[in-house]
């Protein structure tokens, strides 16, 4: 019997965020490895590829051997057990977080009881940024750059077909 600690980091991160960071980061001084589970939601219609979505995950860590990329459907907890895990991570930005997290953790908790969720939560900076967030600033020219990984804001500002504005001098 393994005596590694794993914890699974559920979500769509669509696009990861500088929270999401924040929050794996943090995971990692508390479990030997974190894997991060890109959630295949049918109420979103995504605007990265999970694939997509994997690769920035990695690039944002450095390709730390202590993360695990991987995308999942169905029940989070038949996840969990499948990986080995017995941990699951959620980031907490507000109340109304706490509320779903709470219900989400109760059942989940029914119905695998060896599952601990352990909350974090988010960085002070970061408690109002969403992915949905994200995108949607992006999308009317707004600078995500402090939101997002080094990198991503130019991408997403592609995908989103956006030009970039110059910033403000002075």
């Amino acid at each position: 019997m393994s005596t590694e600690r794993i914890a699974i980091y559920p979500g769509s991160f669509d696009p990861i965020t500088n929270g999401h960071i924040d929050i794996l980061l943090r995971s990692l001084r508390m479990f030997d490895r974190v894997v991060v589970a890109i959630a295949d939601n049918v109420r979103k219609k995504p605007l990265f590829s999970v694939e997509e979505r994997r690769e920035q995950i990695l690039q944002a860590v450095n390709h730390d051997p202590r993360v695990d990329v991987d995308a999942f459907s169905g029940l989070l907890v038949n996840y969990v057990k499948d990986r080995g895990a017995r941990f699951v991570v959620r980031g907490l930005r507000a109340l109304a977080d706490f509320e779903y997290e709470f219900q989400f953790a109760h059942m989940n908790h029914r119905l695998a009881p060896d599952v601990d969720t352990i909350f974090l939560m988010t960085a002070a900076q970061y408690f109002y940024v969403s992915s949905s967030l994200v995108k949607e600033v992006a999308q009317f020219g707004g600078d995500v750059d402090w939101m997002v990984p080094n990198g991503l804001s130019a991408v997403l500002r592609e995908r989103l077909g956006v030009i970039a504005k110059p910033k403000d001098v002075g």
